[in-house]
């Protein structure tokens, strides 16, 4: 059994709020309906309430990871998990199974939504998206009796969840492609499934239901736009900011998460939001749209704003914007979403232009995509290089991914080989004698000029 309170963690330069750090404890713990006592979560938008009261994973996975990574340090607790078990494997564990554990009842309610912090504590950044890849992401508990319960009991199965739909096997339903609609559709008929997934499900269905609509109209003068699925809410919906991070001397992120701690539908990587900005006063709300830049189906969103000299809104949201605030928003929308595909990928952007590109380049390597992946990118110099680290990172992960960034006015504190590839802006020139593959998808987002130029 492991528990830990959340604690503010610096991690790339930037401080995380993290329940991730947990600790071995012996002797009985009481058990309650939203986590064990002496335990809490960081982040609420992706963990924790009555759906993920406790958090299990498997020492069968434990020696896999200690194989699949070469690590001998991989100690209980080390996934954030609550409970470290032996058996449960999540091949077989079902949406719907119930457990007695001494004096506490539980429920299997839903796979762990992986994010980056698994990845923080262990010092590993590709995490995340290995535990999706290997088909071993744990899976969450609802406690039905509260209780009790001690390191070494015995864990007893009650009952089996209707449908026999195993943690991996929905899992994959939702991160992974090749998923059927029967799939779906037996995964909406578990009623111990959170509500959260069930959406996602349901969203699954509707975008299934669009794509087939659009197929038989046998219009061939149909747009993306027109065929794109809807949005998985109407209107506005107020979000909980829980985060405000910089990113570079003009650029912040803000993460946001519903109101009730469930998950948020899944929006495709490239997508943007449109939130309502009040400012004080008696006067009309700002309404912007901004990309999504964080990692696709996290269960919260990250968009990330660059204050312009004279942008109300974008100053509005640095200046009075704080954690616990509430921002009205429309549900992700947009057709410049990354395409499936074996083709090479090439990711071109400038300066706050990386957001959309950015959240692609996480999707990609969430799935530990073997495509060849180039990230090239423009900036002014150091301090105006959003997510510098981040992507780094990102690259590193993938197996076939290569990146070149160019700083128009580099500084003295600036590394050349380093940070940046060479001085200069990122022109169609520099493009053109980059070698890149003419059979790549190419993704661009910058300024107009920017656009205009490296399109032609």
């Amino acid at each position: 059994m492991n528990v830990g309170m959340p604690a503010d963690v610096r991690w790339h330069g930037r401080t995380v709020h993290t329940g991730v750090y947990k600790q071995t404890v012996a002797g009985p713990r009481m058990v309650r309906r939203l986590n064990i006592d002496g335990d809490g979560q960081g982040d609420l938008g992706g963990h924790g309430g009555e759906q993920r009261a406790v958090l299990v994973y498997q020492l069968d996975s434990y020696r896999f990871w200690q194989d699949e990574l070469g690590r001998d340090d991989l100690t209980p607790g080390v996934f954030g998990e609550n409970f470290t078990v032996e058996g449960l494997p999540d091949d077989e564990v079902c949406i719907g199974d119930r457990y007695r554990i001494g004096a506490a009842l539980f429920e299997v309610t839903q796979p762990r939504v992986t994010c980056y912090r698994v990845g923080l504590r262990m010092g590993e950044p590709r995490m995340a998206a290995l535990l999706v890849a290997h088909h071993r992401p744990g899976f969450y508990l609802r406690v039905i009796e509260e209780g009790e319960v001690e390191a070494g009991q015995e864990i007893v199965k009650e009952s089996t969840g209707p449908e026999t739909m195993t943690v991996a096997e929905l899992d994959a339903v939702l991160y992974l492609s090749g998923h059927t609609r029967e799939q779906v559709e037996r995964a909406l008929r578990i009623p111990a499934l959170s509500p959260g997934w069930q959406g996602s499900m349901k969203t699954l269905l509707e975008q299934e239901d669009h794509r087939a609509a659009g197929d038989s109209s046998g219009s061939a003068g149909l747009s993306v736009a027109a065929t794109a699925p809807p949005p998985a809410w109407p209107g506005f919906r107020p979000l909980t900011v829980t985060d405000i991070q910089p990113e570079s001397r003009s650029v912040f992120s803000l993460r946001l998460a519903a109101a009730d701690g469930s998950p948020l539908p899944a929006a495709r990587p490239g997508q943007f939001i449109t939130v309502k900005v009040r400012p004080d006063g008696d006067v009309p709300p700002l309404i912007r749209s901004y990309s999504l830049s964080g990692e696709p189906g996290t269960a919260t969103y990250r968009i990330s704003v660059k204050a312009e000299p004279h942008g109300a809104a974008s100053n509005e949201l640095r200046a009075h914007v704080r954690p616990g605030d509430r921002l009205e928003a429309a549900a992700p929308r947009g057709t410049f979403c990354l395409a499936d595909g074996d083709n090479p990928v090439v990711l071109l952007s400038a300066g706050v232009g990386a957001t959309p590109v950015l959240a692609m380049l996480h999707a990609l390597a969430r799935n530990r995509s073997t495509r060849q992946v180039w990230w090239l990118h423009g900036a002014r110099d150091g301090t105006e290089h959003p997510f510098a680290q981040e992507s780094r990172d990102l690259i590193a992960s993938l197996p076939d991914a290569r990146s070149a960034v160019y700083y128009s006015k580099p500084t003295s504190a600036d590394r050349l080989g380093v940070d940046y590839a060479a001085a200069g802006h990122l022109s169609p020139e520099l493009v053109r004698g980059l070698g890149l593959p003419t059979d790549a998808d190419a993704y661009l987002c910058g300024p107009a000029a920017f656009m205009n130029a490296v399109t032609a």
